[in-house]
């Protein structure tokens, strides 16, 4: 039978008159609703640990915009504190790790089966969202794709370019190799066991797949990407994977196949018609609508929503944006954009 939920029909392949919406950090400062309960939990780690606030800042954008998609509330770097690197965020700043440099930094790393202790109070969030969702929106759980999540356990920080993981790769490619196959093999217990506790689909965040070229490309963003994939459908008959190498520019053209995710999310550096015509040839798409309408609305919004819209219509498409909606958007340009694909 043909799964019910517009976001698990558009991931089978079907092509549908007006398509789903969610956006990706939908769950986040642009609403007060969340600096509210963020408030209360007292911190970030604080918020990503407590599966009941959790979930309630999940739960706070399908309530206001009824969106067909709930993404997990957590953070992409949950997973190497699992693992047994430091976490703590800097206020204003983001998030900081104890490092990885060497052989006997990896040594002191844990398993990738070790991680579930650690990691329960997620898999509670999500079983929370399985039972108090709306019977029409999809659940999605989510890990940080492998290279991303490397680049900060290398750096010990977010870098403007990743370059002391490129300088891991030029130096020591046999150590990087084993952070990613670490990362790897770990992702899939992460990610398993959201589908375990209730998640419909997941998505992988490669957010700095686009500094990696060539080799590397292939090596450390489709190759890890595969494998998960390959592992969790193994694990998980039918389950349906978004991947999200954001800034692979022309890359993107044949990553259905090479990675064998049912959709691929796209930023917006490349434009819709192209995608249309080189992406989502090979299946399912998501995106791709610029943040930046987010904060500033108006016509140019509307027109933008529906171009993304059209250029897409031909094939299976989630909307979303290209990038996270950032802390300044508008909460009404939100629900602007959502009527519009709605009601054109």
């Amino acid at each position: 039978m043909t799964p019910k939920k517009t976001i698990l029909r558009a991931l089978a392949g079907e092509v549908l008159p007006t398509p789903p919406v969610w956006m990706m950090r939908q769950a986040g400062r642009y609403l007060p609703e969340y600096r509210a309960t963020r408030a209360q939990a007292g911190d970030f780690l604080s918020l990503c640990y407590n599966p009941e606030l959790a979930a309630e800042v999940t739960f706070q954008p399908i309530r206001r915009y009824g969106f067909d998609a709930a993404i997990l509330f957590a953070d992409i770097l949950l997973l190497p504190q699992a693992l047994g690197a430091d976490l703590w965020f800097e206020t204003g700043e983001g998030p900081r790790l104890s490092t990885i440099s060497t052989a006997a930094d990896m040594a002191r790393l844990k398993p990738a089966d070790a991680i579930h202790d650690h990691l329960a109070p997620v898999y509670e969030t999500v079983r929370i969202l399985a039972k108090g969702l709306p019977a029409e929106t999809t659940l999605i759980g989510f890990a940080g794709a492998p290279w991303t999540v490397a680049t900060y356990m290398i750096a010990g920080r977010g870098t403007p370019d990743q370059g002391p993981a490129h300088a891991m790769i030029q130096g020591n490619r046999a150590l990087f190799q084993q952070v990613i196959d670490l990362l790897t093999a770990s992702t899939i217990e992460y990610l398993s066991a959201q589908i375990d506790a209730g998640a419909e689909v997941v998505k992988l965040f490669d957010s700095w797949a686009g500094s990696l070229k060539g080799q590397d490309f292939h090596d450390f963003a489709v190759e890890p990407a595969r494998a998960i994939t390959a592992a969790l459908k193994a694990r998980h008959p039918g389950i349906p994977v978004i991947a999200f190498p954001r800034g692979a520019g022309t890359a993107y053209e044949g990553l259905h196949a090479a990675i064998g995710a049912d959709c691929i999310a796209l930023d917006d550096g490349v434009t819709a018609e192209w995608a249309a015509a080189h992406v989502q040839t090979g299946g399912c798409v998501q995106g791709n609508l610029a943040s930046s309408h987010m904060v500033s609305g108006g016509q140019d919004l509307i027109d933008e929503t529906r171009r993304v819209v059209r250029a897409f219509s031909k094939g299976p498409h989630i909307f979303n944006l290209g990038h996270g909606i950032t802390p300044d958007a508008d909460p009404e340009n939100v629900a602007l954009m959502v009527e519009t694909i709605r009601n054109g």
